[in-house]
């Protein structure tokens, strides 16, 4: 089948794009700018990659009509600010206008479960959309309704994992009592892939979910007990929605657009609804929580996480398109560079460089790092708590702490971090390993920033003193790391 993929680079995109191109499908993919989409080099020859935005409806008279079926996996819940909903019902209605002039006969679409009588905005945008697809002319729609999605990389997840690592004790908000039917990302993936092209889906909506139907507390217990901590939670009423949203985001990687909605939705019940079970149309075992909880971890510990919330989300950023700042400006600039030679092998340096951040660390003082972490988490920033989605292995538009990757050119031994930290201007982080004409190698550190007027100046001649202790020895030890000899006399200059 030709299948047109949108929300391609996100979470669920980017597990089900390998799954359709197995299957045999050729797949094109909508995204806003290819160059925040890297596919696979696996997969490079077999899909075709369009650029369109669905929020303008210009850009879609441009592409391809003869589809067989499309996936619709876009969404705005991340936005800054609080229109998400207009932003999604306006997708959604752009969207059946292109659906109109194709061929498409399938749409897919996956939402949320929305059984309660008092709908959160996110599960109403999404019950929205669901009406608005399901008002194309030619194309039927199936609907598929998840609740809380488990996998490694999942929101859901990682939030889960952020409460019981870091909270021994927690006082938690009334939405914990609240009922879902949480689903392992592989099940959501075996939907996903089985309703295509299945008449029986066709014009219908189904609710999928495990087989354990579990309160939020639950599902916090029962990570916990998994990983062997002993947690206690307690449930108290006066925890507002903007306190719980700020609950929420202090501690947890979430950004706090995203926690806003998060809590504005986890005071429904989001259970399977036994009239609306895909059982009949597409029978099939749903893993229970406790071993999807398995598989993620196996996942983590293996490198093997193919996607994560973070992929798609800006999180600091509203609607800035990063992949606009590649190339670091020269005027109006401040710089901070450091060169340092080295005689080891390049590649052991390149890989040095390519495990900055998470765990790993900066290389130097990383207590101060936490401390602008901090202070960028309380002023409502992303913090370093995204950390990343490898230990190893860096791609474009990757989040490494409070930097998003712009650049992460391996063979060119070049990458390029920018700032999604709140600042008083903008600011860059480059490396680069330059050959020597003596047959040694030199790895280039620069650090730019781009004030925003006097605070922006101000900002940067306060951090001088900071910079030559951080960025000095942060060279050194990224050239020293895991060598037993010293490294060549470095060469300074700022």
């Amino acid at each position: 089948m030709r299948i047109l993929l949108t929300g391609a680079n996100g979470y669920i995109g980017q597990r089900l794009l390998p799954l359709l191109v197995q299957a045999g499908h050729r797949v094109t993919c909508l995204v806003r700018d290819p160059r925040r989409f890297e596919l696979p080099p696996a997969l490079q020859e077999r899909v075709q990659v369009v650029r369109a935005d669905l929020r303008q409806p210009d850009t879609l008279r441009q592409l391809p009509t003869e589809f067989d079926a499309a996936y619709y996996l876009v969404h705005s819940m991340s936005t800054n600010g609080t229109d998400f909903y207009r932003a999604e019902q306006e997708s959604a209605r752009n969207f059946v206008r292109y659906l109109d002039g194709s061929a498409i006969r399938q749409v897919v679409y996956l939402s949320g479960i929305a059984n309660d009588a008092h709908l959160s905005t996110h599960l109403r945008s999404r019950q929205g959309v669901e009406h608005i697809l399901q008002q194309a002319a030619r194309a039927r729609a199936t609907v598929l309704r998840a609740s809380i999605i488990i996998g490694s990389g999942s929101a859901s997840f990682e939030i889960i994992r952020d409460l019981v690592e870091k909270l021994p004790v927690m006082i938690g908000p009334r939405w914990l009592n609240s009922r879902c039917q949480p689903i392992g990302v592989r099940d959501v993936m075996h939907y996903l892939t089985a309703v295509l092209g299945n008449p029986a889906c066709y014009g219908r909506a189904f609710d999928i979910g495990g087989p354990d139907v579990l309160t939020y507390k639950q599902m916090l217990e029962g990570f916990a007990r998994q990983r062997g901590f002993r947690r206690r939670i307690v449930t108290v009423p006066v925890l507002t929605p903007r306190l719980s949203s700020w609950w929420l985001f202090l501690v947890t990687r979430t950004s706090f657009s995203l926690a806003r909605s998060l809590v504005d939705s986890l005071r429904n019940d989001t259970v399977v609804d036994p009239k609306c079970s895909i059982e009949v149309a597409v029978p099939h075992a749903c893993m229970s929580y406790e071993a999807a909880l398995q598989l993620a971890f196996q996942r983590i510990e293996q490198n093997e996480v193919v996607s994560s919330w973070k992929d798609a989300v800006s999180s600091g950023v509203a609607d800035k398109n990063y992949m606009d700042y590649v190339q670091i400006p020269q005027h109006g600039m401040f710089f901070d560079r450091q060169t340092l030679a080295f005689a080891r092998p390049p590649e052991e340096v390149l890989a040095n460089v390519w495990r900055l951040g998470g765990k790993r660390g900066w290389y130097k003082v990383d207590w101060l790092w936490r401390v602008r972490g901090v202070l960028d988490k309380l002023v409502g920033g992303v913090g370093l708590r995204r950390g990343r989605r490898s230990p190893t292995d860096l791609r474009p538009g990757d989040p490494l702490d409070f930097w998003r990757v712009l650049v992460a050119d391996r063979a060119g031994q070049r990458l390029l971090l920018y700032a999604e930290m709140k600042l008083p201007g903008e600011a860059w982080l480059q490396f680069r390993i330059l050959p020597n004409a003596d047959g040694t190698h030199t790895l280039e550190q620069l650090a730019a920033f781009r004030p925003d007027g006097l605070a922006g100046r101000l900002y940067w001649y306060a951090l001088v003193p900071f910079h030559f202790v951080i960025f000095k020895g942060m060279i050194e030890n990224i050239v020293q790391y895991g060598q037993a000899g010293p490294a060549v006399p470095a060469r300074i200059a700022s």
